[in-house]
């Protein structure tokens, strides 16, 4: 107990060692944000099916449900495995960064005469990181409850969500709160471990950085145009689809 609170204090042990445990907890937001990154461009790229029309949409959905094993209704639960689990790693990598926020204003103070001081480009992008992340803890964690507690997934039932109740707006910030900070995580996860540095590392930075902007334009893009195709469905189905008959079943779609 003595020497919890000792660490706690100072940030050292009673023995004068420093402890490890913030590097321990860097080395876990770096793995989550990792993952998290990784799986935001995997799960773009698997939304912009829906360019390639509803049956191509809906047939990705049957694979990642793993439909193919089995015809059952229950196999819609994969989803909802899946997003909790990415919830769960949602939380713990906001739980972390949240640890590096300025909370008082002599924290906000220092941070304003560094990043005045320094006029340093990355420091812009950490507060740009800071603020979609703070964000991005309220509409992120929507989208995943959303989706992990709906019956199921299809084209239609997605459009339909997007079309009503002004939820394109709400996927409009969180897309740009998601490709910003996701992408200026990556970048500053490869400068921090020394990723890619090669022999020049302030050639390295510039390309990298350079790169983080050409991937982040295509993404932001990419999920517009998505975002466009299922309005443009949800439009359709609400002008010419009985309201009944709109609430299409995940499980109901055309045999390949």
């Amino acid at each position: 107990m003595v020497n919890t609170t000792i660490e706690g204090y100072l940030g050292k042990r009673a023995d004068c060692k420093k402890s490890r445990l913030p590097a321990k907890l860097d080395l876990i937001q770096s793995g989550t944000g990792l993952f998290l990154g990784l799986f935001m461009w995997a799960h773009m790229i698997f939304v912009a099916t829906i360019l390639l029309g509803k049956d191509a949409f809906n047939t990705v959905v049957h694979i990642m449900e793993l439909r193919f094993l089995s015809s059952s209704p229950y196999m819609t639960y994969t989803t909802t495995v899946v997003a909790c689990a990415v919830l769960i790693i949602f939380f713990v990598h906001a739980a972390l960064g949240m640890r590096k926020l300025p909370v008082n204003w002599r924290q906000w103070r220092l941070y304003r005469g560094h990043a005045t001081r320094m006029n340093h480009g990355d420091t812009s992008l950490w507060w740009i990181q800071a603020c979609t992340g703070f964000i991005m803890f309220f509409l992120g964690s929507a989208h995943l409850i959303i989706i992990a507690t709906s019956d199921g997934l299809s084209a239609d039932m997605s459009s339909q969500r997007v079309f009503t109740h002004f939820m394109w707006l709400f996927y409009l910030v969180l897309l740009f709160c998601v490709e910003l900070h996701g992408g200026i995580g990556l970048y500053r996860l490869c400068m921090k471990w020394g990723w890619f540095e090669g022999k020049d590392p302030k050639a390295t930075r510039k390309k990298l950085k350079r790169a983080k902007w050409i991937i982040s334009i295509f993404f932001l893009a990419l999920g517009l145009l998505s975002l466009a195709a299922f309005l443009k469905i949800g439009y359709y189905n609400f002008n010419n689809i009985d309201g009944n008959s709109w609430q299409t079943s995940a499980y109901t779609m055309e045999a390949k």
